[in-house]
């Protein structure tokens, strides 16, 4: 009887051992997060100086950062983010994080009135761009004369120049978009051609 219960007790220990080990374990996973989080956010918080500062590429790469390691976005990075966007003529990305913005926060947001206003400025200036595009394009095909294109009948598309891909620069790498005017081997046949140098052609619905 005797061994039993120093077996017991044996067997007691171990697993409260075992179970403070593991408590420990956790605990201290737990405090690496925090720490981890907070030096993010020390990041931050540098992010937003250089931003008040006008250092905005500065910035961008502090908050890019913190966006690509953090667990659980800010609310407030939002808000950040969108506003150092816009001032670095990144119209789009900026109206993305400070719609973010608004509809995490509403209209008892701290930053909310200057969200607003950016957003609108934002918008404003997107308009803008794809006005311009619009112009340049026109710019570009207005060549108003007929060609003869050989006995295929076929021309490589001068958008997307035969991948059937447009690719754009954004804020986290290229954007691919596939072609809305040839054909899934990057072709326009003779008359689409002629009504894209024309500016007449219009591209396929998404």
């Amino acid at each position: 009887m005797k061994q039993f219960f120093t077996f017991l007790f044996s067997i007691l220990c171990i697993t409260a051992v075992a179970q403070g080990d593991r408590e420990a374990a956790q605990q201290y996973r737990v405090e690496q997060e925090q720490s981890r989080r907070a030096a993010l956010l020390r990041t931050m918080d540098e992010a937003v100086k250089e931003m008040d500062e006008g250092m905005y590429a500065e910035a961008d790469e502090k908050f890019i950062h913190v966006l690509n390691n953090i667990k659980g976005v800010p609310s407030d990075l939002t808000f950040y983010f969108g506003k150092n966007s816009f001032y670095l003529n990144k119209f789009k990305q900026s109206t993305d994080w400070l719609n973010k913005y608004i509809q995490l926060k509403g209209t008892t947001g701290q930053h909310y009135e200057e969200a607003v206003s950016l957003l609108k400025r934002a918008e404003v200036e997107v308009l803008n761009e794809r006005s311009r595009e619009a112009a340049k394009a026109q710019q570009v095909l207005s060549q108003n004369y007929d060609i003869d294109c050989g006995p295929t009948g076929k021309v490589i598309c001068p958008v997307c120049k035969g991948t059937t891909v447009i690719v754009k620069k954004g804020a986290f790498g290229n954007e691919y978009k596939t072609c809305s005017y040839c054909d899934k081997h990057g072709l326009l046949t003779c008359d689409q051609y002629n009504q894209l140098v024309r500016g007449e052609l219009k591209p396929r619905p998404e």
